[in-house]
């Protein structure tokens, strides 16, 4: 596999990223917290879309894999400016952004900001404001209190090493949420979730569906699928949306 390149941001962080040349709309791999570009989602679909002709970019935000910074210093809103600085610099003309996870959330503020750069978008278990709906809400009074004295709580995850949360992420995930607010999604918009999912509930794919506002927008449910996402059926309905969206 080839070394990645890198991006200096205005922010002053080193952005390692892959990007394939090809036919546009460029594809825009979002990853997850605490993922990185190697992981099978997004080796997978780099290669996919190789074969199909089309450009694709995956990368690292700051914190994560091959990029520069620790995760616990990082938020959504860090995360957020990396991804800007990835898709002003490093693209050009339409682009179709594929959220996991995070990378849901970032995909949405993506949205938000370059509302004419995108012509369709794609998330795989998306995670929008899971700062404050999933850890804020589901702390104990003894955690609250943790987290503003200590600055930060560690949670378990059935997916990897514990998460670090800190107040910063708490606190600047509030200046972020995108289900409070009207959400203007008009473009295609295709939502894939599995079922067994312990990270991301059917519930917030739902409430995604019913908050956004887009003239075509579906949610796919998969049986037994977990927040992974990963295997060959899987990978196979992400490139079938992908597709759909694309018209093609």
């Amino acid at each position: 596999m080839s070394a990645p390149k890198y991006l200096e941001t205005a922010e002053g962080r080193r952005i390692a990223y892959h990007l394939t040349p090809g036919e546009g709309p460029m594809i825009v791999f979002l990853g997850g917290l605490k993922s990185d570009m190697q992981g099978t989602k997004a080796v997978h679909l780099e290669e996919w879309a190789r074969g199909q002709g089309f450009a694709f970019l995956r990368f690292d935000y700051s914190g994560h894999g091959e990029s520069s910074g620790r995760f616990e210093d990082g938020c959504i809103g860090d995360w957020h400016e990396d991804t800007l600085a990835v898709v002003d610099q490093l693209t050009e003309g339409t682009i179709l952004p594929v959220g996991s996870s995070m990378g849901g959330w970032q995909s949405l503020l993506l949205a938000r900001e370059r509302a004419d750069r995108v012509m369709g978008l794609v998330t795989i278990a998306a995670a929008p404001d899971f700062t404050e709906d999933s850890y804020w809400a589901g702390f104990s009074d003894a955690q609250k209190r943790q987290l503003e004295e200590e600055g930060q709580v560690e949670l378990p995850s059935d997916y990897m090493e514990p998460y670090i949360v800190t107040r910063r992420m708490v606190e600047d995930g509030r200046k972020r949420l995108v289900l409070r607010s009207p959400l203007p999604l008009p473009f295609p918009v295709r939502c894939l979730q599995g079922t067994a999912d312990t990270a991301v509930s059917t519930d917030t794919a739902l409430r995604l569906l019913d908050h956004a506002d887009s003239p075509d927008m579906r949610l796919t449910l998969v049986k037994d699928a977990d927040h992974r996402f990963s295997d060959g059926p899987c990978l196979g309905i992400i490139e079938t949306a992908i597709m759909e969206v694309l018209g093609r």
